[in-house]
């Protein structure tokens, strides 16, 4: 499958595969020169500089990276960002300094992590009782496993 991508600046970088067999495509902070500091808390906007033409059927689901989550605690503020596949502007990532410690971000790091994946288009219907099952109504933790 092919996304076609615009840049919207000349500095952006192009999605890339860490290896053969990853499933997200790495991500690029587009910051013009300039490194951006988090204090710890703080949450940012981070440019790529790219609109993306994402199939439709499909979003684009932007996760964190392990190596800046995990040894830095930058990752997206929202956890998992969804890009709709009739969004056309510039794909922009909320990171969030999740440590203790001052954080940057330099221009051209890797920020984060898309996913291109297909989704079902669902209809919501209200009725007046649903279907039971063994389970429930039984809520967080009400199966036992850990």
């Amino acid at each position: 499958m092919k996304v076609n991508f615009k840049k919207l600046n000349a500095n952006a970088k192009v999605p890339t595969f860490g290896s053969p067999f990853s499933a997200g495509a790495d991500l690029y902070a587009l910051t013009n020169g300039e490194t951006v500091t988090f204090n710890p808390g703080e949450t940012k906007i981070i440019h790529t500089g790219l609109a993306l033409e994402i199939p439709e059927g499909y979003a684009g689901l932007i996760y964190a990276r392990s190596g800046i989550a995990n040894k830095r605690g930058l990752a997206p503020s929202n956890k998992v960002g969804v890009v709709d596949a009739d969004y056309r502007g510039e794909i922009m990532v909320s990171l969030h300094n999740h440590s203790n410690e001052v954080q940057e971000i330099c221009d051209g790091e890797r920020i984060a992590q898309m996913v291109i994946a297909p989704f079902l288009a669902v209809e919501y219907t209200e009725v007046e009782e649903l279907t039971d099952t063994e389970r429930g109504t039984g809520g967080f933790g009400s199966t036992g496993k850990n």
